[in-house]
């Protein structure tokens, strides 16, 4: 289990444990496509604007939308990254599920690395 990005957790010896780069990059990419824009004081255009597309059924142009949204948010706020790819595939036998699969390298080491995030649609 990790935390905020920014932020060292307790280990079970009770010493500050800081998380890698690699899953630094992780939580900020969760971070990022789970803030709406306008959730943060400081930084009102900060997040992946998944949030308008929930109600969208689920359709070949809205899983293109949902994959042109994480790409631009990726791109503008994890510089942390360089973006190989990102794609939005349906889940067999959930109907209003996607699988969003994004495929990154870090940027200060040329590491590969991939994530997959299920976005739920209620239309």
């Amino acid at each position: 289990m990790s935390g905020f990005p920014l932020l060292p957790l307790p280990d079970a010896n009770g010493t500050l444990a800081w998380p890698d780069l690699a899953q630094s990059v992780r939580d900020g990419i969760r971070l990022i496509l789970s803030t709406r824009p306008g959730e943060q004081l400081m930084r009102p255009d900060f997040g992946g604007g998944l949030d308008r597309l929930l109600h969208a059924p689920n359709t070949v142009a809205t899983r293109r939308q949902i994959r042109d949204l994480v790409r631009d948010a990726l791109t503008r706020w994890e510089r942390r990254i360089l973006l190989d790819a990102v794609e939005v595939w349906e889940v067999e036998g959930e109907p209003g599920a996607l699988r969003v699969e994004i495929v990154f390298r870090l940027a200060r080491t040329g590491a590969p690395g991939a994530m997959n995030v299920t976005v739920q649609l209620e239309g």
